[in-house]
């Protein structure tokens, strides 16, 4: 969690403000209020009359309903469809001047919404998710975040929004300039929820998958298992994207939905923090101090330019960093915030590279319980690609649930999961994905030239992982496998026998060889439950706590 940021050797020009501004209006005695809506209203019961409304099977008339072939986009269409739309969403502006091409949407790290990231992101450029001339496809692995949602209970905005209005009914405060809205604002987000765009988004891809790979639904004997987690906006997702992949009037027969149960005390590999005690310690959270000292670099001069706009209000930096986000977080709810408009370019590029320093240390290449932490997933992909099953106790793995071929069946062509941002995050560690390791560790003074680790392209709201199983050439046997992260194929080359390939083809035996030996050499028991403490300076980029250092801190 961020920790207050205060700038004493600016006070005195906060003070020179308090006495410019005086004669301002006072802000109002809400400002800051925390405000819901609650639907369907209060009293009102659908079953009172809904027989009056009955059933389209009731109904009938249905006109005409012969069905057509299932789609195949990613192997007949001759470009990808990027994603591109934030629709209906307003676009926002930042403050100033700003480079062509510049969007701040694409600036909010994990709380972006996912776009189509470019070709040669990760050193592919002439790859193209679009199956490879002469291949075809016979499986696919989808691992996707939920969608956007409010944030999370006690975070930055709220507690910024609670400053707010403490300030304006106790001792009061004036507000103008950029910051004059402050004076009348609401607080309007609710907490951890997917907002409607987030259904949506997740409504899409449902969609996106369908048009891209419906073909491989020819292959199924029973119905799908696709699996969640029991976090309301986990649930939530999962069933938008199922509406989006099946259609809205008859997916809830279409598949079945397992959903694996979030909490401490159960193992979990789409949310296997819970079982890994380390992670739920310091070291999880080591980012902190990383992500504090570039805040501080960055933002107080955006901090000497806002808070003379709000004398009577004891603005921090702190507080300056949750006004960008409450931009990200108004924006993806209610479709625009005023928060946007007041930071410059280089400001949203200094956010969006908070989020990365935040990720790296915590839940990426430079924590030691990462590749832990991706462990269990990696190693359910191997099941289903090997079609063995796992029945005894391992990394996160449910055994309850994976050891039954009805809720882990093994012969599915297209499986779904969905996850959290920071498991993405982890996972990738897990694969030994090297090209996001290729300009090292954050440091906290700058930013960087070319940084191959940003969580925008990573783990943003709706990001997904396709794992593609192909036949080259084409047949029903599969003899090779890639992946692609939010459109950009990722190059296989960390992992060991796999070449440096144009399009970013592993064959699928040297794949499934190289991955039973990471599961091997990853040391679940102690990156999790050792007791230790990280180097400082933080140089891991294996996600492992490092192997020299563990004899002296056993």
């Amino acid at each position: 969690m961020l920790t207050t940021l205060n700038c004493l050797s600016l006070l005195g020009a906060a003070s020179f403000a308090t006495a410019l501004f005086v004669a301002d209006p006072p802000a109002s005695s809400f400002a800051g209020a925390t405000t819901s809506a609650v639907y369907p209203p209060l009293g009102a019961s659908y079953a009172a009359e809904a027989s009056y409304f009955p059933p389209a099977s009731v109904v009938g008339f249905p006109g005409p309903t012969p069905t057509g072939d299932e789609p195949e986009a990613i192997a007949t269409a001759p470009a990808i469809s990027q994603m591109e739309s934030v629709y209906p969403l307003t676009d926002p502006l930042p403050a100033g001047a700003e480079t062509p091409g510049f969007e701040v949407i694409k600036y909010w790290g994990n709380l972006s919404p996912w776009y189509s990231v470019p070709a040669g992101a990760q050193g592919l450029p002439n790859a193209s998710p679009q199956i490879p001339s002469g291949c075809s496809i016979n499986q696919v692995h989808l691992l996707h975040r939920h969608g956007a949602r409010y944030p999370t209970s006690g975070s930055g905005p709220a507690t910024f929004a609670t400053k707010l209005h403490n300030a304006s009914v106790s001792y009061g405060f004036n507000a103008s300039g950029p910051l004059a809205f402050l004076a009348t604002w609401e607080y309007k987000l609710g907490a951890e929820i997917l907002t409607p765009f987030g259904r949506e988004q997740m409504y899409d891809l449902g969609v996106g998958f369908r048009v891209k790979y419906g073909q491989l639904l020819k292959g199924f004997t029973q119905l799908p298992v696709f699996r969640t987690t029991s976090e309301d906006r986990m649930l939530n997702s999962a069933l938008n994207f199922a509406a989006g992949f099946f259609g809205a009037q008859t997916f809830q027969q279409d598949y079945y939905q397992s959903i694996i149960i979030e909490s401490s005390g159960y193992n979990n590999t789409l949310a296997p923090y819970n079982a890994c005690p380390v992670d739920n310690g310091p070291v999880g959270s080591i980012a902190t101090t990383y992500e504090n000292a570039w805040i501080a670099t960055y933002l107080t001069p955006a901090w000497t330019r806002l808070a003379p706009y709000v004398p009577g209000l004891d603005l921090t930096v702190s507080d300056i960093y949750s006004m960008q986000q409450l931009c990200a977080y108004e924006t993806v709810a209610l479709g625009f915030s005023d928060f946007c408009g007041l930071f410059t370019q280089e400001e949203w590029e200094g956010y969006e590279y908070s989020n990365d320093i935040s990720f790296w240390y915590n839940n990426g290449p430079g924590n030691p319980t990462s590749a832990a932490m991706g462990l269990g997933w990696v190693s359910e992909v191997v099941a289903r690609l090997t079609q063995t099953r796992t029945t005894e106790p391992f990394a996160e793995t449910n055994v309850t649930l994976n050891s039954n071929p009805v809720t882990f069946p093994l012969n599915q062509p297209i499986y779904v999961d969905a996850t959290h941002d920071t498991i993405i995050s982890a996972i990738l560690t897990t694969m030994n994905m090297t090209s996001f390791v290729r300009t090292g560790p954050l440091p906290t003074d700058h930013i960087p030239y070319d940084r191959s680790y940003i969580v925008s392209q990573i783990s943003p709201f709706g990001s997904n992982l396709v794992g593609q199983v192909l036949s080259c050439p084409a047949s029903n046997i599969s003899t090779h496998i890639r992946w692609i992260l939010n459109d950009a194929v990722l190059p296989l080359t960390g992992i060991q026998g796999c070449p440096d390939d144009p399009n970013g083809l592993c064959e699928l035996s040297t794949f499934i060889s190289a991955y039973k030996q990471r599961i091997a050499e990853v040391d679940y028991d102690y990156d999790c439950y050792a007791n230790y403490t990280v180097p400082v300076p933080d140089t891991i980029v294996t996600g492992q706590y490092p192997a020299a250092l563990r004899n002296g801190t056993k």
